[in-house]
């Protein structure tokens, strides 16, 4: 369900010592922002945040990113990751196509999340969706040598196309559930707000890891 607009939405976000407002002017810098140098993980549509907030929160050794376009949900993430008082997590208002314009190309970014990305179902928005391989060609770009890509989707065909769009651009698989809360990796796994909710409906949750191709 869209949130409802709120007034108040991007004069929070314009203001917010969290949210980064020029990005762009970071490339190439970004550890300058975060008190220590540590790896660098980013979620692509952090929506509400709660996955943001629980991961700096348990994992404070690593500096976290959240990349959101619409305001409303990104006020809600922000204040989330206002509350843990956490010095390892800022936020970007943006558009997740712009990645490239604020990442350094194969120099900053140590691992990037896919969330309960919207599936675009039809066919002829094949291209919207966050996994098709113009975007999987922007991840490569930005990603370290090293680095890997996280999906999580409780949409089969969704994660069908993923899986079919990692395997044909070179993607090397390396850990694949078609039910995450039951497999080896559910312990460590951390939840966000669409997950609970669609897990507490009886779906399954689907989850990729992979690494990019470094071939030129």
């Amino acid at each position: 369900m869209r949130l409802r607009r709120h007034p108040l939405a991007r004069q929070i976000l314009s203001t917010h010592p969290l949210v980064v407002q020029q990005p762009e002017e970071s490339k190439g810098q970004w550890e300058t922002l975060f008190p220590s140098k540590q790896p660098l993980y980013i979620e692509l549509g952090t929506g509400k945040g709660q996955f943001l907030a629980k991961a700096a929160t348990l994992h404070p050794h690593i500096n976290w990113i959240g990349v959101e376009k619409i305001e409303e949900p990104l006020m809600h993430a922000v204040q989330k990751g206002e509350a843990t008082e956490c010095t390892n997590l800022r936020y970007i208002w943006m558009d997740i196509t712009k990645l490239e314009e604020v990442f350094a190309p194969e120099a900053e970014v140590d691992r990037i999340y896919l969330h309960f990305s919207d599936p675009w179902p039809k066919t002829r928005h094949a291209k919207r969706r966050l996994t098709h391989h113009t975007f999987l060609d922007k991840y490569r770009n930005v990603l370290k040598q090293g680095g890997d890509l996280i999906l999580k989707t409780d949409s089969v065909s969704l994660f069908d196309f993923s899986l079919e769009e990692l395997e044909a651009h070179g993607w090397k698989i390396v850990e694949m559930s078609r039910d995450l809360h039951q497999s080896e990796w559910a312990n460590t796994n951390i939840t966000t707000e669409y997950e609970e909710k669609f897990s507490g409906r009886g779906f399954t949750i689907n989850y990729v890891r992979a690494y990019p191709p470094r071939e030129r």
